[in-house]
Parts: structure tokens; C-alpha cells; sequence
């Protein structure tokens, strides 16, 4: 997207047709909730591909060569609570070695301006790729809190995943931090005036929980 150099829309077939799937709102919370959590898999694979390799002796049953391997430190996944844990449990299926971290941010009804409550990082977080996850890219002022919160403790390679986003989310974040790519699967057309994404897919922490 020429306005917003720094996002990366996964076209992919499937993940298309998921997300469909996923914006009925007749959809179950069990099938919500496997739908993300498949997304998030689709998504892994965007977000990790340019990760290093590195070539090390194995042996086949039928005679040694040299292999690829993952190099160096590797990722750690950071959810925003808590629809965060949805993307997170998918991506954690294909890097279960991951380490994982939580930041956890609410967004104030008034003025919409996220409210920092925990935040929890593993202590070598400064020497891996950072993953932020986070279901819905909307106001963007959550996601740019957290990445900051992050660049803080001394991450420096830092992306975001969400299912959705829109120009005003993108905005923030391209105005907070530039040097941040973020993968989604759609931009949606707007914001309503109480912060919801539209066309959307409605509350993504209430329908994976099924708490609405």
C-alpha cells in the first residue's frame, strides 16, 4: 500500500477465506476461536520468512549431509491481553520453542487512550525478533503504547500481526513507529465513533471467549 509502506496484507487464498468465515456473526465461539487460531498459523509463516538459516552436519538414515536451521536467537511471540492469547496459541503451534511475553493494556471507554496494567518479557527479549501480536489494529494507540513499552526494555526487531486494521490504526502506528512492518489480513474501511473496526468482525476478545 503506497500510503502505508511499512504493511504487509497477506493475500493468501486460504487466509482470505478464513477470515470470511471468520466475520459471520452467526459463528460459533468454538468455531471463532479455531478460525483465529488457524489464522494465526497461515500468518506465522508470512512473519517468520525472512528469518536466518544457518547449514549443520545431520545424518539421514541414508548418509550425512549439510542441513538448514534456524540461526542464532530466535522469536518471541508478545500478546496484547487478551485477545492477544487467540493469535498467540496458533503461532505457538508452529514455534513451540517461542518465548513469550504479555503486555497488558485496556482501552479507557472515554477517551480511548490505552491503560497499561502488566507487562511481563523474558529477560533476553533486546537480543530476539519481537512478534506483537494483537487480534484488531483499530485506534492504534494500544499497539504503538505496547511497541513502545517494548523498545523500552530494549527490543530493536520488532513486527506486529493482526487480523484487521484500518487507515486511522495504520496511521498512528506509521507516525509512532515507522520501522515497525505490520501483517494483516485486510484493511478495513473505517472506524465508527465508538473506536469498533468497520466492516470488522465485531469484539475479537469477546467472541473468542465467548464473554458477550
Amino acid at each position: 500500500m503506497t500510503e502505508f509502506p511499512n504493511v504487509q496484507v497477506v493475500n493468501h487464498p486460504l487466509v482470505q477465506h478464513k477470515l470470511t468465515l471468520l466475520r459471520r456473526k452467526e459463528v460459533s465461539t468454538a468455531e471463532f476461536r479455531k478460525l483465529v487460531r488457524e489464522l494465526a498459523l497461515l500468518l506465522a509463516y508470512e512473519v517468520t520468512r525472512d528469518l536466518p538459516l544457518e547449514k549443520v552436519a545431520i545424518e539421514t538414515p541414508l548418509e550425512p549431509m549439510q542441513a538448514p536451521i534456524l540461526s542464532g536467537k530466535k522469536l518471541c511471540f508478545v500478546s496484547i491481553l487478551r485477545a492477544g492469547n487467540g493469535i498467540l496459541d496458533g503461532m505457538l503451534d508452529l514455534v513451540p520453542s517461542a518465548r513469550v511475553g504479555h503486555v497488558g493494556l485496556y482501552r479507557d471507554p472515554e477517551t480511548l487512550v490505552p491503560v497499561e496494567y502488566y507487562l511481563k518479557l523474558p529477560e533476553d527479549v533486546a537480543q530476539r525478533l519481537v512478534i506483537v501480536v494483537d487480534p484488531m489494529l483499530a485506534t492504534g494507540h494500544s499497539a504503538a503504547a505496547a511497541v513502545t513499552r517494548l523498545k523500552e526494555a530494549g527490543a530493536t526487531q520488532i513486527k506486529f500481526v493482526c487480523l484487521l486494521t484500518v487507515p486511522e490504526g495504520l496511521r498512528v502506528m506509521q507516525e509512532n513507529h515507522p520501522d515497525v512492518t505490520i501483517y494483516t489480513c485486510a484493511v478495513d474501511r473505517q472506524l465508527d465513533e465508538h473506536g469498533y473496526i468497520r466492516p470488522g468482525l465485531g469484539d475479537a476478545g469477546d467472541r473468542i471467549y465467548g464473554t458477550k
